[in-house]
């Protein structure tokens, strides 16, 4: 997909979010209403003005953010000092608020619940050794909704983690992450790269100078899974002579084969970083807006599980790391198997 220019995007993007908060401000009565008649047919209660409310909600982070990143643009002399770290600070900490209100909003209308297995590490374990150190965190993909809650869960006020991470290029049509993540680290990647296009050069430059309150965050299958997804990619190790980890993602029914290139990269680039590997149920079949509309998940809990691995303990050597990565992956979908 060719995205509009950026200049563009910053002047019609804005206008958009505006128009529509605008009227859904003027239009609320009749919009209720529809969304009431809709939950009559969708499962669930009051489904409709539930997704009405959420929207709204997101209509509303999307106007304070823009109005904030504007002040903060003229405050630092109309973009000259934004690259340092004072507005790096300041830039996360509207980002903490805003996942803070997405994440609460969603609890509240949707009755969500996040629930961490009890006997994994989490960011929020003070006292585990090295846990202070820079994060590489490697997370399944399972929807849009994955990434907002694993930032989130970095960002928390217990924790205050700086994420960087990447993420797929149409999500710059949203004007709010658009601005945000490209004034932070962040790294905006097409799925399906041209020839020439070095991804891993990419995310190693990512990494690189990550220091101990950073965490970079990687969703190493490259998409959302499904059967098609699945059966692709292990065709493609066979006919690239990967017969082993074909194998190995054979085995693997609830995930993806892991994507090695990008992981060795952040890792080469800041061996001294600990590694986290990330677990989750709940939002797999929300991968689309329709998906979100038939099957938001309502009144349940998302379930998470988080592996820590320090630094030392990370394999040495490429062939090796990616024998490990592999081993882990079987490891996640031997978890969510069980969940």
């Amino acid at each position: 997909m060719t995205l509009p220019a950026r200049s563009i995007r910053r002047i019609v993007g804005p206008l958009v979010i505006g128009a529509a908060a605008i009227g859904g401000l003027l239009l609320l009565p009749v919009l209720a209403l529809a969304a009431a008649v809709a939950s009559i047919w969708l499962p669930g209660r009051w489904r409709g003005l539930r997704l009405l409310g959420f929207a709204l909600v997101w209509l509303a982070v999307e106007v304070v953010a823009l109005a904030a990143a504007l002040v903060l643009w003229v405050v630092s002399g109309f973009g000259l000092l934004l690259g340092t770290a004072a507005f790096q600070r300041a830039h996360y900490a509207v980002l903490r608020l805003i996942l803070d209100t997405v994440v609460d909003a969603a609890q509240v209308l949707f009755r969500l619940r996040l629930e961490t297995d009890g006997v994994s590490w989490t960011p929020l374990d003070d006292g585990v050794a090295g846990s202070a150190n820079a994060m590489l965190v490697l997370s399944r993909h399972a929807g849009p909704g994955d990434s907002v809650l694993l930032l989130h869960t970095l960002m928390n006020r217990d924790h205050q983690r700086r994420p960087r991470i990447v993420l797929k290029d149409t999500l710059q049509l949203d004007p709010m992450i658009d601005v945000y993540l490209h004034r932070l680290p962040a790294r905006f990647l097409d799925p399906t790269p041209l020839v020439g296009d070095d991804v891993e050069e990419i995310i190693g430059t990512l990494a690189e100078g990550m220091e101990e309150e950073d965490a970079l965050l990687l969703f190493p299958e490259g998409g959302n899974f499904s059967v098609r997804r699945r059966l692709r990619a292990i065709l493609r190790l066979r006919q690239r002579g990967h017969t082993a980890h074909a194998d190995a993602a054979e085995r693997m029914r609830y995930v993806l084969p892991p994507r090695p290139g990008g992981v060795i990269a952040a890792i080469e680039a800041a061996p001294y970083a600990d590694v986290v590997f990330v677990a989750h149920t709940g939002l797999e079949h929300i991968a689309t807006l329709a998906d979100i509309w038939r099957e938001l998940p309502v009144d349940k809990t998302l379930h998470l599980r988080w592996w820590f691995v320090p630094a030392a303990a990370v394999p040495q050597g490429r062939d090796a790391q990616i024998s490990w990565l592999f081993e882990r992956w079987a490891d996640i979908d031997a978890w969510i198997a069980s969940h």
